[in-house]
């Protein structure tokens, strides 16, 4: 009986598969719309009244090294083609790991490593193999330590001047991780940094998704937040807070997190208010030259040809007068918004900033789109919308290269994860957007349009074979090397490293619930409506699954709910069934709730979840901009990137996706080298340039301390018990970019 119903399941993965042929492909980015944010700039009464005022005022904060408590921005750490390739005190000692090593700094491959190291190129791979392309060769090193980025000093906040001084108040002292010899070195935080270019897609943002899609204006968590809220004038006399609930906002959530956090940019305990109370009537970047050709700040930019002055000719209070609706700063009352110890209470405007500063950074964030890439520009096949390289340049060899690179990065299963235009399937509705029938919707360049609809990811319905479908679907079912799991859409365990050192989406919010959507999945599954703290969970489809978790048979399989266990359609508990525009009719069925709850004691394994050192799936636009590679920062280089590829990971577990294990380029080193050539396609000469929409302020970014990691010297103007500080200087560049371009991060370390 056991191997009938093996094979019976056997045959339904199989004939799943074979519908699929060989799944989505990488598509042009061009014309693909932003994910809507209903309320945000439309209908009646509208948040923003003046979207081009928000988006300069986003630019202006996102750079503005005066938001975080010692001189850092949020561009501090995403300078560089939206990511960070800084090279000097970017260690973190694995902080977010179980085990004790994760408080200890640990030498690296070079034989030094700690605060204050310089990163070299003998440093990475900081997981290697005797061979590089066989884990069965065995581990040569490993450690938990993370190359990441270096924040704040943090301490504890006093206060802040309204008007001058890039650093706050604060009780600074020496960190006990994060100093050499006592001498207090910046923090430097837990994950490696991501680009934010083409981020406004992803359905949740950070590595481990805590960046809510809904934002609530106050913090990152969306509606899991009880306290989260705005204050809305009602009238003259009048104020009170209300709930906010937008959706696609996953930005102005993520923007939440930093200014706040005493890793990255704050000293501990500062609030929002008071971070407007600092900012309101300060010129923006009042220490930082503007280009007066920056394509969005230039109308409000000091500078002129051949004079670059700092500032901008006006204030974050009038910038934000003019971008907002009035009813969300123009309250002229101090009473309801709180006050800090012995001083003036706050505004409106103070207790509202979070809301301005999170919507300001997602409408600037959403302008850093990167479609002009060559795989974008290249001509397209209008039977197969596969690139054609012609016309471009290109020799017939480097035609024939990129072509078996695309091939290879097909036949070799990288589409499933990185999908759709964005090249990642966290870019839930975007890519169910485009796979949406629209009559007269195209995407694409206009020399070669593709039509929205089954086919606009790649033919025979190739998106299916993500589990990409009209609905967007926040939970998956697939498999793992420990066999079928739930599993968060656009985010996969891909075997980095040691599962303790990271949960990743296995982690759990400010409120104890979990980041897991399928956490919460398998708490609809069970009937416990109270463990389900983010929407789309409860209208998940098992339908679009991509393994079943309920078939309609009266066999008895181990890893699937049937008849004997009891079942019914999807959504019979809500009266309306889930069985239309299915990837899979086969599969629109659940168990009943008394069918889970069974299982939960007789068969676990039915209801597994994949989210142990499960991390978002990132894009790979930009790819060779935008090193160190994985959310550890573990691999300098894409070369290191493909070995890791073609060794099936670093580390076997339960939770590692099937797919890394298909992976057929061990042997070949010419097919790694085409599938490296078609990674580059993916590169925006305006992002390498720094070009509109990617040109900037000048920012000046911290980077390292004078000495070394065995000696710096101490008497930082912040406290004489921290350390003296190097920096780098990042020019202002206007709306035509720089001279020079930008480096992929190898060519940035120490040999």
């Amino acid at each position: 009986m056991r191997s009938i119903n093996y094979v019976l399941l056997g045959v339904c993965l199989l004939i799943a598969q074979s519908a699929f042929a060989h799944g989505p492909e990488p598509m042009p980015l061009q014309k693909v719309p932003i994910p809507p944010v209903p309320g945000l700039l439309d209908g009646s009464d509208p948040i923003v009244v003046n979207k081009n005022m928000a988006i300069a005022l986003g630019k202006a904060l996102f750079w503005d090294m005066n938001v975080g408590s010692d001189g850092m921005a949020c561009a501090s750490c995403h300078y560089h083609a939206g990511a960070d390739r800084r090279v000097k005190n970017q260690l973190n000692p694995g902080e977010k790991s179980s085990s004790p090593t994760g408080q200890t700094f640990e030498a690296l491959p070079s034989g030094s490593g700690g605060a204050n190291h310089t990163l070299t190129r003998n440093d990475f791979p900081t997981f290697r193999f005797n061979d590089p392309l066989h884990q069965e060769s065995g581990v040569a090193f490993a450690t938990d330590d993370v190359v990441s980025s270096a924040g704040t000093f943090s301490g504890d906040f006093i206060g802040a001047s309204k008007f001058t001084g890039t650093s706050d108040q604060c009780a600074r002292s020496a960190d006990p991780v994060f100093h050499v010899n006592h001498v207090g070195t910046r923090r430097v935080e837990p994950r490696n940094t991501p680009t934010v270019i083409n981020a406004v897609f992803n359905h949740r943002n950070f590595w481990d998704g805590r960046a809510n899609n809904i934002f609530n204006g106050s913090s990152p968590w969306g509606d899991r937040d009880p306290d989260a809220g705005v204050w809305v004038k009602i009238n003259a006399r009048s104020v009170v807070k209300q709930r906010l609930h937008l959706e696609n906002s996953s930005l102005a959530s993520q923007a939440m997190g930093p200014p706040l956090s005493d890793s990255e940019m704050s000293c501990r305990q500062r609030t929002w208010p008071a971070i407007g109370r600092k900012l309101l009537l300060r010129q923006p970047l009042q220490h930082q030259k503007v280009h007066h050709e920056d394509s969005v700040l230039g109308p409000f930019s000091l500078s002129s040809p051949g004079s670059l002055k700092p500032g901008l000719s006006t204030t974050y209070k009038n910038m934000i007068t003019q971008a907002f609706n009035p009813k969300y700063w123009s309250y002229g009352g101090l009473g309801p918004f709180g006050a800090p110890s012995g001083q003036t209470p706050y505004s409106q405007m103070e207790a509202n900033f979070s809301m301005f500063f999170g919507i300001a950074l997602q409408l600037y964030q959403s302008t850093l789109v990167s479609d002009q890439a060559p795989i974008d520009l290249s001509p397209r096949d209008p039977q197969t919308h596969r690139p054609t390289w012609q016309g471009m340049g290109k020799t017939q060899e480097e035609i024939d290269v990129l072509t078996d690179g695309f091939q290879t990065f097909v036949d070799n299963h990288c589409n499933l994860c990185h999908a759709g235009p964005t090249m990642t399937t966290a870019a839930m509705v975007t890519n169910s957007t485009l796979v949406t029938p629209t009559p007269g919707m195209y995407f694409g360049p206009d020399h070669s349009l593709i039509e929205y609809g089954p086919n606009a990811l790649g033919p025979s319905n190739g998106a299916a074979a993500a589990g990409i479908n009209r609905d967007v679907n926040v939970v998956i079912r697939d498999v793992a090397s420990g066999g079928q799991r739930l599993m968060d859409m656009g985010f996969a365990n891909t075997g980095v490293g040691d599962p303790d050192a990271d949960p990743g989406v296995g982690g759990v919010d400010d409120f104890g619930n979990p980041l897991s959507f399928s956490d919460q999945y398998v708490q609809y599954l069970l009937g416990n409506d109270s463990g389900i703290v983010d929407p789309g969970v409860d209208n998940v489809r098992s339908c679009d699954f991509l393994t079943p978790l309920a078939l309609n048979t009266n066999s008895v399989i181990s890893t699937v709910f049937t008849i004997p266990d009891g079942i019914e359609i999807d959504g019979s508990r809500e009266g309306v069934l889930r069985d239309q525009n299915c990837l899979n009719s086969l599969r629109k069925y659940s168990p009943t709730i008394a069918a889970a709850n069974a299982a939960l004691v007789s068969a676990p394994g039915k209801l597994a979840v994949a989210k142990k050192a499960v991390f978002k799936i990132p894009g790979l636009r930009n790819i060779e901009l935008t090193g160190p590679y994985m959310h550890n920062g573990s691999m300098a280089t894409l070369e290191e990137v493909l070995e890791f590829y073609s060794r099936f990971g670093n580390v076997n577990n339960p939770d590692k996706h099937s797919l890394m294990d298909s992976v057929t380029l061990a042997e070949n080193p010419i097919k790694r080298s085409h599938l490296l050539a078609f990674l580059k396609t993916f590169t925006d000469d305006r992002v390498r340039y720094e070009k509109a929409p990617f040109d900037h302020p000048e920012i000046v970014v911290p980077h390292g301390h004078s000495g070394d990691s065995q000696s710096v010297t101490a008497g930082n103007p912040l406290d004489p018990n921290l350390a003296t500080e190097d920096t780098l200087t990042i020019p202002a560049v206007g709306a035509n970019g720089a001279t020079d371009p930008i480096l992929p991060f190898e060519n940035y370390l120490e040999p």
